[in-house]
C-alpha cells in the first residue's frame, strides 16, 4: 500500500491521478474528508481506503507491514495564517510523529517542504543543507516548514529513505478549493474572464520594472512526476528543491494566460499593498542541480505550455 496524506488537496489529489496512471490502485488516502469542497479532487479515483488524519497514526500502527511508501503532502499551507499553535500542530508536530513511525516501521517517506523557507532569498535558493539553519522565512507557515527541515537534519534515526521537497510556485488543476491561496494563474483566468483585463502589482523596487517581478512557476504535473521518481528510485536522502530552475515574470504569466484564453491583452498595474510591501519577494528561482545529479532528467514544462494546458481545465472546471 502507498499512503498519501493531504490526499483531498491540490498536489495530493494530482499525485493520486499520477499513481493511478502508473497502475497503482492500492492507495490509502489520509485527510480531513469532512470538507465537501474538496470531494471532486478524489471521489472518482481508484483507492483502497479513506482515513481521517486524526485516526491515521492508530491505523498506521496496525497496518504498517502493508505500507510500502508514505507521501506526506498534507499541511496547513495558508501563508497568511498567524495561529502558530495550529501551524505547529499540523506542520511540525504531525510530521515529527509520522517521521518517528516511518523510522520505527522502516517505511520510506517523502514530505512537502516549501520555498517559503527561503524568505527574501538572502542566502540564495540552493538546497544545500548547510544554509537551512540560517534561513529567515517571512511568515509563520514558512517558519513551520523550515523548523521541520532543521529538525529532520538533526535526527540520528531516520526512515530507510526520506526526502523533503521544497515546492516553489505550484499551479495547475485541482486547486479550485484554495480560494485566495490558489495560484496567480487561477486568479488571472477568472479575473480576465470576468473583466477582460488583468491587474498586476506595480514594482516598488528600482531594480525591477512593473510586472517584471520573477518567480519559479512549476506545473503540478511536473511536481508529481518528481514525487513518483522519488518513490521509484529512492536516491540519496535529503532536502531537494522542486521548481523548474527558470524564473519567469508575472508579465510573462499574464501574457500567456491571455493567449491561452484567446483574449486580447489588457494588463494594468496597482500598488502592492503596504502591509506586505516590505516582505514582497521580487525573485525566486530553484537551483535544481541536486535533483538532476541524482538522475532526474525529465524536462520541466514551460510556463507558456503549462498555462495553455491548465486553461483547458479551467474553462470547464475540469479535474485531473
Amino acid at each position: 500500500m502507498i499512503v498519501i496524506t493531504g490526499a483531498a488537496g491540490f498536489i495530493g489529489s494530482v499525485l493520486i491521478s499520477k499513481l493511478n496512471q502508473e497502475g497503482f490502485k492500492n492507495l490509502v488516502l489520509v485527510d480531513d474528508f469532512t470538507k465537501v469542497e474538496k470531494k471532486n479532487n478524489y471521489i472518482h479515483k481508484a483507492y483502497l481506503e479513506l482515513i481521517d488524519r486524526k485516526a491515521f497514526f492508530t491505523w498506521f500502527g496496525k497496518h504498517h507491514q502493508e505500507v510500502k511508501f508514505v507521501f506526506h503532502i498534507g499541511a496547513r499551507t495558508d501563508t497568511a495564517e498567524f495561529n502558530t499553535e495550529l501551524l505547529n500542530e499540523l506542520n511540525l508536530d504531525y510530521t515529527k510523529e509520522l517521521w518517528k513511525l516511518c523510522t520505527k516501521f522502516q517505511v520510506p517517506m517523502v514530505y512537502a517542504s516549501s520555498a517559503a523557507t527561503y524568505g527574501l532569498g538572502e542566502f540564495g535558493y540552493d538546497d544545500n543543507h548547510e544554509i537551512i539553519d540560517l534561513l529567515k522565512p517571512l511568515n509563520p507557515y514558512g517558519i513551520s516548514k523550515n523548523e521541520f527541515d532543521k529538525w529532520a537534519l538533526k535526527q540520528a534515526e531516520t526512515p530507510p529513505f526520506w526526502a523533503g521537497l521544497k515546492f516553489f510556485n505550484v499551479y495547475g488543476p485541482n486547486e479550485y478549493h484554495k480560494a485566495r491561496m490558489a495560484s496567480v494563474i487561477f486568479h488571472a483566468f477568472y479575473q480576465i474572464e470576468k473583466t477582460g483585463g488583468m491587474k498586476l502589482f506595480r514594482s516598488h523596487n528600482p531594480n525591477y520594472r512593473d510586472g517584471e517581478q520573477l518567480r519559479d512557476f512549476v506545473y503540478v504535473k511536473d511536481v508529481v512526476d518528481v514525487l513518483f521518481f522519488m518513490m521509484e528510485t529512492q536516491p540519496t536522502s535529503g532536502i531537494y528543491n522542486l521548481g523548474t530552475g527558470k524564473a519567469r515574470s508575472f508579465l510573462d504569466l499574464a501574457k500567456a494566460t491571455f493567449k491561452a484564453m484567446d483574449i486580447r491583452e489588457n494588463i494594468s498595474f496597482i500598488d502592492t499593498p503596504e502591509d506586505i510591501r516590505d516582505k514582497y519577494q521580487y525573485f525566486t528561482e530553484a537551483n535544481m542541480q541536486k535533483l538532476i545529479k541524482v538522475g532526474y532528467n525529465k524536462p520541466f514544462t514551460s510556463l507558456e505550455n503549462g498555462v495553455s494546458d491548465y486553461v483547458e481545465y479551467l474553462k470547464d472546471e475540469r479535474y485531473l
